[in-house]
């Protein structure tokens, strides 16, 4: 099973990066969009936000979401990851789970992740644009992505491209759950691969636990 990363360890990963970054509270929150108060709640671990609103604040920490899981984790991982040693994260309002499944390295330029919708699961309240395109394969379970002003309904072996700044909206409105695999193209930010290997280097002892390398709340949208 993945190394579940708590809520209250999640809100400590987003304030180290914050501070590592330069950033006020306050500042973050206008980059977001969001109210300072949930910025603070998010930082103690009182909130689960959506994934779309996890999206936007790493990238407004000026990294991707699997850069989040590397800031996360003790050390670089090798190239080789075993299903065991992924790190998960849960989201309460979208209803889902989020797995780094790409190695954690700064040197890979390709990056993926695993989101498994649960019945009634979205990735977020309205659909949100990337700046990098992705790639999306449908692992199991039956989907619905809104792409811009169409909708799509996919099933196992479907795939979609989603261009760079296009509107994209995941969702499961059937009954079992649905298990996306997105793989992106890499993210230009030197210096959020610098804050996510000091945020390793720096890592208090309230972390998750970590497997030694070489082994293979309130919702808010």
């Amino acid at each position: 099973m993945p190394t579940q990363l708590k809520q209250e360890a999640v809100g400590e990963h987003v304030r180290r990066l914050r501070l590592q970054g330069g950033s006020s509270l306050r500042k973050l929150a206008l980059q977001t969009g969001f109210s300072p108060s949930f910025i603070s709640q998010l930082e103690n671990g009182l909130v689960s936000p959506s994934i779309s609103s996890m999206e936007k604040i790493a990238a407004a920490l000026g990294i991707s979401l699997v850069e989040f899981f590397a800031a996360a984790s003790e050390a670089e991982g090798g190239l080789v990851v075993r299903a065991a040693d992924r790190h998960a994260l849960n989201s309460g309002w979208s209803n889902a789970a989020v797995e780094a499944v790409s190695p954690l390295v700064s040197a890979a330029r390709l990056e993926s992740i695993s989101i498994t919708l649960r019945s009634g699961g979205r990735s977020g309240r309205h659909p949100y644009a990337h700046a990098r395109e992705e790639f999306a394969y449908v692992l199991r379970g039956r989907v619905t992505l809104t792409l811009g002003p169409e909708e799509h309904r996919l099933g196992a072996g479907d795939a979609a491209c989603i261009l760079p700044g296009e509107l994209r909206l995941w969702r499961n409105d059937a009954r079992a759950p649905a298990q996306v695999l997105i793989v992106t193209s890499p993210l230009v930010s030197p210096s959020g691969r610098r804050q996510a290997a000091a945020a390793r280097r720096t890592a208090g002892p309230t972390r998750t636990s970590h497997r030694p390398r070489g082994a293979a709340s309130r919702r808010r949208g």
